[in-house]
Parts: structure tokens; C-alpha cells; sequence
């Protein structure tokens, strides 16, 4: 029997594996099933993928070794874990909490290092630069228990802002020590040393926060269609904006947090796009960095002697003392819960990656001794399992405590989840936009998918134009899954296009209706108005938004919204400022609300009652008899937020009569949304005329088209 086949086998599982392709499938296993099996004893994933990194690393089973695709993958990953923070960073919480993140990032900073140089200078004895950076490696930290804070949906904690924020403060300060060190060490500490570091800084400076936002402003706009383009555009910043970071002389998680940061506005936290990056980075790219992590840790230097072990027990009890007294001060300067205290110390607690260049470059240099480094390693191991039960433990009850502050109010929580909308289609050139729209207006604790409708006019190719309206509209389900967002598709055939989209929206209990802008083609259309909206808002007590969409919605600078005098107390008030508020979170705009001053003493309460992060100012000198001559205001970058009212509504007042031709005129190019609000709880505005219901109506009007088409096809054959 020919052996060849079998010892060719089994060299292909010599160890440590050198086939790429049996090194990718393995790796790509041990993510599937460690955080499945350490699941059952709840120990948090990320622990278990560095403790699969330790089992099957150099230093253990000598499974996997370090090769260049692992560290590919692994840089990937940890560029990731930053872009992601700078990414999902409530840009509006972040102004609001700079200051506390610039304090926090101080006491991050100085507090670990006022404990750990006379440690090292005086108790162990190293030498000054020794001590100094040493020192340093204890205040910096990995955001290496970030997925569980993104998997626990706390992200936009003021407490993770804070750390985030303080990240990149203290990273960069710590690395600016590692090159000022390496040039007095290689001699070069001058002034054309400080020129060079700071010119540099300035540019990449310039480069991510002038230049690149608007080069991906124009990309995002030009190229709306090209999806996959938008995912390897994000990611070529990523990496370039690293890269840059490296020339300008600091380390490339700095680059790829900035891009983050750069990027943010334009990218909407329940975006199609926004997805993608989460989803690629938390079952690839991140778990492959937190292996790694893991391959980097020797269990056996503990058993190297006892000086090992004496500098790594040092190392690991300055480290997370140093981290913990940060953010015990933190705590109390900034009044925090015991949670968020613990959320602190869990995200700043973890030492990785600048951790391990630092001490790295070091040991290269010779400026650091091998107890240090290998002290390091078992640092490295001990605080990202603190960090990781630590971070997990906080997030529970953090989480816990919004739930019981949501229970205080179980009929609101009730309402959110029955809140079912129904976007009526005629044009379907809108779809993507209207479901972008939609999917960022939807609140998170819906129960019910988005509906998408076609009403098919009852003629003689209705049975071919129903067949392509459900076509196109099975095109949505593919795009709406990339946003994780559930979609129900409606296509039906009605008489009257009005009717139908009623008869739907009662069927299918929708409570918001988000209909397209009406376009009027005939003369008659144009003559007699808008009579699509007047019709459905008429007919239905529901709150309904009509949209007109020309651009990307990433591309605002702002929302302008009018309220009329009294708006305050209709029913679907808190439905529309919802609205608002969620819009000017996701895109990261201020709101200018043009209002009296009754109205915008409500809007100001419901902000600080919410602690909304909303970035507000108030005009309250609004002629409402002359309210379309504010063109001269308005910027092209500004979404018009229109709210109007029913007639005989309490806010109603004859200004809003022929409000849409006034917005056409005015605005014809403009991106806008007009509002009308629920007046009262209820399914109907007029009960009490039920026979006289659009339905009613549609019966009417289909004997009617029976005789135009009768009459038609008289003239037709004359």
C-alpha cells in the first residue's frame, strides 16, 4: 500500500502549522466555539479567546506560531477595537463630557505613573529612562473589553465617553514619552527633534479632520448606490489614516481611532454601512487580535526564578491599582454611579497593545531588561481578565438600572414596542433613501418590521403591475437586511390609491405613516394641491411624515424645525421631537427650532427630563403668516423639519393652508420633512361619519372609473 498519501497527510499537521489555509480554518474555529463552551460557565468570551491564544501559542501546545498573516490580522484587529470607539463615540456626549475626559485622561495619566516610577526607580532599582518608561507602559490601556460594552448596548454611557475620550489622550502622551526617551537615548533630543514631532502632528491633524471628512462626504454622495464600495472606502481610511499616524511619530491605533472620529458624522449609528463595520470587526478582525494577544503570553517565565515573579507581581499590583484610584477619582469629581466606577476601571484596566510596543521597543533598545518584559507578559494576561470581568459585571448593572428607570413608566415601553410603520411607495427610485430614513426613525424596541406598500391602480394591467411592484419591492428585503432591519412588503390592487394605502395602514395597525413627497404632473394636480396627503391626513388620525429625499442624509449640517404656536399639546407632539432628537443623534447635527417661547420651554424640559445630548437653539421671533420668506436663512446643508396641522386641531391656523405648494416653491430642492401629528388617541379623526370613510368612498369612485374607462374606449373605437 502506497504510504506517500498518508505521510503527506501528516506532514501538513506538523506543528506549529504552516499551511495558511488550516492556520485560517483553526483560528476561525477556536472563535466559533470558545466563547460557545466558556458561555456555559460564564466566563466572557474575550477570555476565552485569550486564553485559546495562550493553550495554542509558542509558548503552549506550539500550535500556531507567529506568522506574517497572523500578524496581519492581528494589526487589523486592534485597528478595528479603536476605529470602532472612535466610530460609535457620541460625538455630542463627547462635547459635552471633553472636559471630563481631558480630567479623566490627566488621572489615567499621572495617577499610575506617580505610583509606578519610585516603584521602579527607587524599590527596584532600574535606572531613570528605565523607570520613566516602565512608568509609563502603567498608564496606558487597551480598549480590549469594548465588545462587551458594544454587546451590551451601553455605548453611548457617559462613563464610556468619558474613558473612550481619555484613551487617546493618554496613549498619545505615553507614546510621545516612548520617542522622546528613544531620541535621548540615541542622542538626538534637540530642537529640530520637537519641530519635526509637532509639524508632523499638526499635518496628520490637518489631513484627518479638514480633508478626509470631505473627501468621504463626496464619495458617500457620488457613489450612493455602490454600497460595497462605501465598506472598502472606510476601511482604505482606516489603514491610510494609521499609516499616517506612523510617519507623523505616533503609534497607528492613534490614526485609526482619528479616522473614527473623522468618519463619525458620516456614518449613522443604524446605517446599512454601519453594520457592516461592526460585523466583519466582531467575527474576524477583533477576535483574531485578542488570539494573538493571548500567543504573546508564556505561562513559564513564572517558573524562571523568583525575581519574575517578584517584578511581575510589582508591575501587575501598580498597574491596576494606578487604574483603579483613577477612576475611584473620577468617580468622585464627576459623581458617578458605583457601576460606572467599574465601568472605568474594566475599559482602562486591560494593558495590550501600546503596553507591548512600548516595553517591546524597549527591550530592543536594551532600556529594559528581560524580568520587565517578562513581568510584562504576565501583566498583560491578569489585567485582561480582570478587565473583561470587570467590564461584563458593570455592564449587567448598568443595563439592570435602565431597565428599572424604563419599568417607572411600563405603558410608554409598551408603545414603543406596538410602534408599526408603513411607508406607502409610488416612486420607487426613493426605496433605499426612505427605508434609510425609516430604519434611523424606527425605535430599537419595535416588535414590528417595517411595512413597504405598492397600490396598484385597478385598470386592465393591473394583474403586470402588481407582479413588478412586489418585484421591486423584494429588492428592499436584501437591502434592509444589511442594517439587520425587518421588512414586510405589501402590493395590492385598489380603485382609489388613497383608499388603499388607508385600508393598509388599518390592516396592518400602523400607527406612523412615512409617505414620499406628493409630485403633481397634471395641471389640475397642480391647480387644485396636493390632494395624496390631504386625502390619507384627513382619513386617518395617525402620524404622518411626508419626505422629499433629493441627497444622502449624511450630507446635513443642521435640522430646521418649525413648530406653530400650540404644538406642544397635540397628541403625536412627543412622537415628532422623538423623531427629531433620534435624527439629530444619529447624524450628528444641531436642531434649530424656529418656535415661541411656551413651545420651547416644553421642547427644553423634555430635553433635560430625557438627558438628551441634543445640540439645541431656539428662535422664537417667527412671523407664522410669513414664515416661508426664512429662505434667506436657510443653508442647502439644512434638512427642513416642517410641522404642520389638521384642521380643527388646536395648533392649526390658516398660515399652514397650502403648505406643500409653498414648500415647493420656496424649496423646491430641498430635502424636507412635513409633519402632521396625531391630534388624539385615536384611530380615526371623524368616528362619527364611519360611512363616509375613504373605503366608503372607493366603492364610489370605482363605478366612477367603470364609466371613464367605458367612455374612453367610445372614443377610442370613434
Amino acid at each position: 500500500m502506497d504510504t506517500s498519501f498518508f505521510d503527506h497527510l501528516l506532514k501538513e499537521f506538523d506543528l506549529p502549522l504552516k499551511n495558511p489555509v488550516l492556520i485560517f480554518s483553526t483560528i476561525l474555529f477556536i472563535i466559533l466555539l470558545s466563547p460557545i463552551l466558556l458561555r456555559k460557565i460564564k466566563i466572557p468570551g474575550i477570555i476565552g479567546l485569550i486564553v485559546s491564544g495562550t493553550i495554542i501559542g509558542p509558548h503552549g501546545l506550539n500550535i500556531l506560531a507567529k506568522s506574517s498573516a497572523v500578524e496581519l490580522f492581528s494589526t487589523i484587529g486592534l485597528l478595528y477595537i479603536m476605529f470602532i470607539a472612535g466610530l460609535e463615540l457620541d460625538m455630542s456626549d463627547f462635547k459635552k463630557t471633553r472636559n471630563k475626559s481631558l480630567i479623566f485622561g490627566f488621572l489615567t495619566f499621572i495617577i499610575p505613573i506617580s505610583i509606578g516610577f519610585p516603584l521602579c526607580y527607587y524599590i527596584l532599582g532600574y535606572q531613570m529612562n528605565t523607570s520613566i518608561l516602565t512608568a509609563s507602559m502603567f498608564a496606558t490601556h487597551t480598549l480590549i473589553a469594548y465588545p462587551i460594552i458594544s454587546k451590551f448596548g451601553i455605548a453611548k454611557n457617559e462613563a464610556v465617553a468619558v474613558v473612550v475620550g481619555g484613551t487617546i489622550l493618554t496613549d498619545t502622551a505615553v507614546l510621545i514619552i516612548l520617542a522622546v526617551i528613544m531620541g535621548s537615548e540615541q542622542g538626538n533630543l534637540n530642537t529640530e527633534f520637537w519641530v519635526r514631532l509637532i509639524t508632523s502632528l499638526i499635518i496628520f491633524s490637518a489631513i484627518m479632520f479638514v480633508i478626509i471628512p470631505r473627501v468621504a462626504k463626496w464619495f458617500f454622495s457620488k457613489l450612493e448606490s455602490e454600497k460595497t464600495s462605501h465598506y472598502i472606502f472606510v476601511l482604505s481610511v482606516v489603514f491610510f489614516a494609521a499609516f499616517l499616524a506612523e510617519v507623523a511619530g505616533v503609534e497607528p491605533i492613534i490614526g485609526a481611532f482619528m479616522a473614527g472620529l473623522a468618519l463619525n458624522k458620516l456614518i449613522p449609528h443604524s446605517s446599512a454601512l454601519m453594520n457592516r463595520i461592526e460585523f466583519v470587526g466582531n467575527a474576524i478582525f477583533i477576535p483574531f487580535f485578542l488570539i494573538s494577544v493571548g500567543m504573546l503570553v508564556d505561562v513559564s517565565v513564572i517558573f524562571k526564578g523568583t525575581n519574575t515573579l517578584i517584578v511581575a507581581a510589582a508591575l501587575t499590583v501598580v498597574a491596576l491599582l494606578g487604574k483603579w484610584l483613577a477612576s475611584a477619582v473620577a468617580q468622585l469629581i464627576f459623581k458617578y454611579t458605583a457601576p460606572q466606577r467599574q465601568v472605568i476601571f474594566g475599559l482602562s484596566s486591560a494593558h495590550a497593545a501600546a503596553t507591548l510596543a512600548i516595553i517591546l521597543v524597549g527591550f530592543q533598545e536594551k532600556i529594559i531588561d528581560e524580568y520587565i518584559l517578562n513581568g510584562t507578559i504576565i501583566l498583560i494576561l491578569v489585567t485582561c481578565l480582570i478587565a473583561s470581568f470587570a467590564t461584563e459585571g458593570a455592564a449587567k448593572k448598568i443595563v439592570l438600572s435602565e431597565d428599572k428607570e424604563n419599568n417607572g413608566n411600563q405603558e410608554k415601553e409598551e408603545e414603543l414596542k406596538q410602534e408599526n410603520i408603513l411607508i406607502p411607495l409610488a416612486n420607487y427610485d426613493y426605496l433605499e433613501m426612505m427605508l434609510d430614513l425609516a430604519s434611523i426613525f424606527r425605535n430599537k424596541k419595535s416588535i414590528n418590521p417595517i411595512t413597504l406598500l405598492s397600490v396598484v391602480p385597478d385598470n386592465d394591467t393591473a394583474e403586470f403591475n402588481l407582479i413588478n411592484a412586489r418585484k421591486k419591492l423584494s429588492d428592499s428585503i436584501k437591502y434592509a437586511s444589511a442594517s439587520e432591519t425587518k421588512v414586510d412588503i405589501v402590493a395590492t390592487i385598489d380603485y382609489n390609491i388613497i383608499g388603499g394605502i388607508i385600508r393598509t395602514s388599518r390592516e396592518k395597525s400602523a400607527n406612523i405613516i412615512l409617505s414620499g413627497w406628493p409630485h403633481k404632473s397634471t395641471f389640475i394636480d397642480k391647480f387644485l394641491g396636493d390632494k395624496h396627503t390631504e386625502g390619507i391626513v384627513e382619513s386617518l388620525n395617525k402620524d404622518f411624515f411626508a419626505c422629499q429625499l433629493n441627497k444622502a442624509l449624511v450630507l446635513h449640517s443642521r435640522i430646521v424645525v418649525t413648530c406653530p404656536p400650540l404644538s406642544e399639546y397635540e397628541y403625536g407632539f412627543k412622537v415628532w421631537f422623538s423623531k427629531i432628537s433620534i435624527l439629530s443623534k444619529e447624524l450628528t447635527i444641531p436642531v434649530v427650532f424656529y418656535c415661541n417661547e411656551k413651545t420651547q420651554v416644553t421642547i427644553q424640559n423634555i430635553i433635560k427630563k430625557s438627558r438628551l445630548s441634543m445640540s439645541a437653539t431656539y428662535i422664537n421671533e417667527v412671523d407664522w403668516d410669513h414664515l416661508f420668506p426664512l429662505k434667506e436663512t436657510i443653508k442647502e446643508t439644512d434638512l427642513l423639519y416642517i410641522v404642520s396641522a389638521r384642521k380643527g386641531s388646536v395648533s392649526y391656523a390658516n398660515s399652514l393652508d397650502g403648505i406643500e405648494k409653498k414648500l415647493d416653491k420656496f424649496y423646491p430642492d430641498q430635502n424636507k420633512i412635513l409633519v402632521y401629528p396625531q391630534t388624539k388617541k385615536s384611530g380615526h379623526l371623524y368616528e362619527e361619519y364611519d360611512d363616509m370613510r375613504a373605503e366608503s368612498l372607493s366603492i364610489g369612485l370605482q363605478t366612477i372609473q367603470k364609466v371613464k374607462h367605458s367612455i374612453f374606449n367610445i372614443f377610442k373605437r370613434d
